[in-house]
């Protein structure tokens, strides 16, 4: 066992404990045989090795038998008393004896001697009996081995399988135990030395094995015997399955180990030495030095394996063993029992491995392959080993453990997982390397992100029971790090599904705000209040779900710009996700206090939005009917609708002392610093029908070329502006935009009073819009994702410039909120309701105190003039009705 044993030096540290383990109370001086082999097997690792062999082989057949007896009914040795006897030979010989074939006299020895057999039924009798001797003496049931001979009317053969007076020689302290103290093995030994009477009797059965064989005797008889002799040439042959010429070849080379053991033992006693400091290690050598031709045929020696790979390479030969025995050496459980025997874990896993791993055509290595037992098996193999081995194993076989052990532990966890078994994976993934747990956690949770709360709360129980929150060690993987990768990679740009319509396209990149908003969920979970800091962990993940919601509320508002009655399911999801975890009692407001500020402002936003949509979808409905059959209700119902969305509105944008979005006090720069601001978007470009339009490298071209044509040409020179439009490798459907400049006092450095997102956001805000010069008319950027940094000059991210973003949307939003708001009022107007919200609309825009003018663009403004002559006509309308009336 080279891989997981332990080291010759720690071998010999627990020497001295193993023999305080053999049973003082037992022990006899001077010393037996048997409680020498029992000391040898001890203290000798291959030989201990040979004896577990036994043993669980043993208990295996032993096993069976049970369950054949509860099976059937009947089982083995249950015979009729006397069955063993020649009873039909008997009444042969009383009628006649002329038969030089049959045997003449009824002792046990007369087959031996006359060279004869016993009248053909006793002779099958007889074979069934030993048949049952062989199965129990295969089992390791020796006392019921020689109970089933006396039965039988054979206690002579009861003799010959258990000598010495009956007591069990097998060499452990179970049979130490049942022996008591020997002291009739002793007498024996005092007189005749040490293992004289075990050789002769292994003596005595060697010939019996050979004298059978050469008499064409029984075939179980011989391999009785040459099983009690280590003559494996006439063993072998009745083994016709793995187990038993596995056991044959073990018990045999065992009991040679002994012998040689034994010979040396009396070899030293002989010659006055100190014996016992030289048997650590192989028993091998001693086969070679002292167990001569005298003690034991050399044929028998040379039929013994060296070591136990020999052992095992015998029984592939056909050659030396069965056909069908070399056969099952190359079926799997076999090959596992194999390398577990020799202790060689890292072939076994390299076994493991090639048996369950994915072809080669197979792109995802990751997926569950093979048969689902020996995944399972795989699986709690390395778990045992990893939690079993002491850290002094080699660092070759660790490293086998770690890298193949992890590849078997993934593929088991998503075996389970494709199984709806998320319960059971976090043992298995709480094993993994840190990356490949957190790529099985993010596989895990991406693909359950549409299943049921109850089952998307199974997964987020698991990483919080089985993973720490926060890193403690790098080599493992923690919850937290678990959530922010699939924060990150929810933002990342799906590719498009082919589709016939372009239309489709810009449709389905708006709906993937919902996928964004969903993973929002995983942090809105209660964390089972049995973890460690429960209360800390749950603020943790409310602040961070505060964060990234205000990161998507951003986006999502610049592409629902659109004047239609279809709400943004993504933020609306948000909002419904974050209303309960902003009650809990044990949220500190002060913590998080920027964060909530700002995701109270989008609430605000969006419930005003969702009034205009309302609004919107009434007066849809409505002008879809004649006039003369629209209800005085549903007329109302529009009126109020109208009024509420103009309160809302106005509400939010008339707010003093906290403007909506107000980022002057973001992270400040020393203005002395040299810093750069970057802005990267993804976005896709849309046509004024809604379709999407195909980007190559000439329309490209055309858009860097107006989006530095969107501001002056000192600008450009002074800030250093590098503008970079490219198709998007991720999708040909959308564009990267990658803006670049020099950082200034109130740009990037020092305040930012102007609150409107700088140079950057003045460059992409035309884009947004669609009117930018030098390009096609109408087309607009669609966001899909948006992030604002400041950089050093090397290039380095250094933090999130959020001011930009902030100001970006202002200058989006509010101009829009502006003019639905004229919408709204025109509206009115037209159904005679002239409300002074009008007049407050442009205070609010020809203010210079609300700064909001400078964020309209020219065709805004324009839009805007209109809305304004449209209402004044219906003011002049009802003004002269009013005068006519009059």
């Amino acid at each position: 066992m080279d891989d997981v044993g332990k080291s010759t030096q720690a071998e010999e540290k627990t020497m001295d404990k193993r023999n305080e383990e053999l049973p003082g109370n037992l022990l006899v001086t001077p010393t037996t045989s048997h409680q020498e082999a029992c000391r040898f097997v001890m203290m000798d690792h291959t030989a201990q090795l040979c004896l577990r062999i036994v043993l669980w082989l043993e208990g295996l057949a032993s096993e069976s038998l049970d369950l054949a007896k509860k099976v059937r009914g009947s089982h083995v040795g249950s015979y009729f008393p006397s069955s063993g006897v020649w009873h039909h030979t008997q009444r042969y010989l009383k009628k006649m004896s002329g038969d030089p074939a049959i045997v003449q006299h009824m002792d046990f020895d007369a087959s031996t001697r006359e060279v004869a057999q016993p009248i053909l039924d006793d002779k099958k009798q007889d074979e069934l009996l030993l048949e049952d001797i062989w199965t129990l003496l295969r089992a390791g049931r020796l006392e019921e081995a020689c109970e089933l001979c006396r039965s039988a009317g054979q206690p002579w053969r009861a003799a010959s399988l258990c000598p010495f007076g009956g007591f069990d020689h097998f060499p452990s302290v179970e049979a130490m135990h049942k022996n008591g103290k020997m002291r009739t093995l002793q007498a024996f030994e005092l007189e005749s030395g040490i293992g004289h009477q075990w050789r002769l009797w292994r003596w005595a059965s060697y010939c019996a094995s050979e004298k059978i064989a050469e008499q064409d005797g029984g075939r179980y008889e011989m391999a009785v015997y040459a099983s009690q002799s280590s003559n494996l040439r006439r063993l072998l042959p009745i083994c016709t399955d793995w187990e038993s010429a596995c056991w044959a070849m073990a018990k045999s080379w065992l009991d040679v180990q002994v012998d040689s053991i034994l010979a040396q033992f009396q070899q030293a006693r002989l010659e006055g030495k100190q014996f016992g400091e030289d048997i650590n290690g192989s028993s091998m050598q001693g086969l070679s030095s002292t167990a001569s031709s005298e003690n034991w045929p050399c044929h028998v020696l040379d039929q013994q394996p060296r070591d136990l790979p020999a052992l095992l390479q015998k029984l592939h030969s056909s050659e030396v063993v069965h056909e069908a025995v070399s056969r099952a050496c190359e079926e799997q459980h076999r090959q596992i029992e194999m390398n577990l025997m020799l202790g060689d874990m890292a072939h076994l896993l390299e076994l493991l491995w090639a048996w369950i791993s994915p072809s080669e055509d197979d792109q995802n290595i990751l997926r569950p392959h093979g048969d689902p037992e020996m995944l399972r098996f795989g699986a709690h193999v390395v778990l045992v080993l990893r939690n079993l081995l002491d850290d002094d194993v080699k660092d070759a076989f660790k490293e086998k453990l770690t890298t193949v052990g992890d590849l078997i532990l993934h593929m088991y966890a998503m075996y389970l997982f494709s199984k709806q078994h998320e319960e059971l994976v976090g043992v298995y993934a709480s094993q993994l390397a840190r990356h490949l747990c957190v790529d099985l956690f993010i596989e895990m949770m991406e693909l359950r992100l549409n299943s049921s709360m109850h089952v998307k709360y199974k997964l987020f129980l698991l990483g919080m029971e089985y993973l720490p929150f926060s890193s403690e060690d790098d080599s493992k993987a923690c919850f937290e790090d678990i959530l922010e990768r699939v924060l990150l990679r929810s933002r990342e740009m799906k590719p498009s599904k082919p589709v016939g319509k372009l239309s489709d396209v810009a449709e389905e990149h708006r709906l993937q705000s919902l996928q964004k908003a969903m993973v929002i969920q995983w942090l809105c979970f209660t964390p089972p209040s049995t973890i460690r800091d429960v209360e800390v962990i749950s603020a943790k993940l409310l602040m961070r779900a505060l964060m990234h919601s205000n990161t998507l509320f951003r986006e999502f508002a610049l592409i629902s710009m659109w004047r239609v009655p279809k709400m943004p399911i993504g933020a609306h999801m948000l909002l419904s996700f974050l209303a309960e975890p902003l009650k809990q009692p044990n949220f500190d407001e002060d913590d998080a206090s920027e964060d909530l500020h700002e995701f109270e402002d989008w609430r605000e936003y969006y419930a005003c939005d969702a009034t205009y949509r309302n609004w919107l979808k009434f007066e849809l409905e409505n002008a879809a009917i004649a006039p003369a059959e629209l209800s005085s209700e549903e007329k109302d119902r529009a009126a109020a609708t109208a009024l509420e969305t103009l309160d809302s509105s106005l509400s939010l944008l008339l707010r003093e002392g906290n403007p909506w979005l107000y980022v002057a006090h973001d992270r400040t720069y020393d203005p002395t610093e040299d810093m750069h601001i970057e802005l990267h978007a993804t976005a896709m470009l849309c046509l004024p029908s809604g379709e999407c339009m195909l980007p190559d490298a000439t329309s490209c071209t055309t858009l860097t070329s107006a989006l530095y044509s969107s501001v002056s040409e000192d600008d450009v020179l002074k800030r250093q502006l590098r503008v970079n439009v490219a198709v998007s490798s991720s999708d040909n459907y959308c564009i990267e935009v990658a803006l670049h400049c020099l950082a200034v006092n109130g740009d990037g450095l020092g305040l930012h009073e102007a609150n409107d997102g700088g140079l950057l956001a003045t460059v992409i805000a035309a884009g947004f819009k669609g009117e930018l010069n030098r390009f096609q008319p109408g087309v607009t950027m669609e966001i899909s994702r948006l992030d604002a940094w400041y950089s050093s000059e090397d290039g380095s991210f250094r933090s999130p410039a959020n001011y930009i973003v902030k100001g970006l949307c202002r200058r989006c939003c509010l101009p829009e909120l502006i003019l639905r708001c004229m919408q709204v009022s025109v509206s009115l107007a037209e159904t005679r309701d002239l409300k002074d919200h009008h007049n407050e609309l442009i205070e609010l825009v020809a203010s210079s105190e609300y700064g909001i003018l400078h964020l309209f663009s020219q065709h805004q403004l324009q839009e805007f003039l209109l809305f304004e002559r449209e209402f004044s006509l219906y003011r002049m309308e009802v003004e002269e009705e009013s005068v006519v009336d009059n």
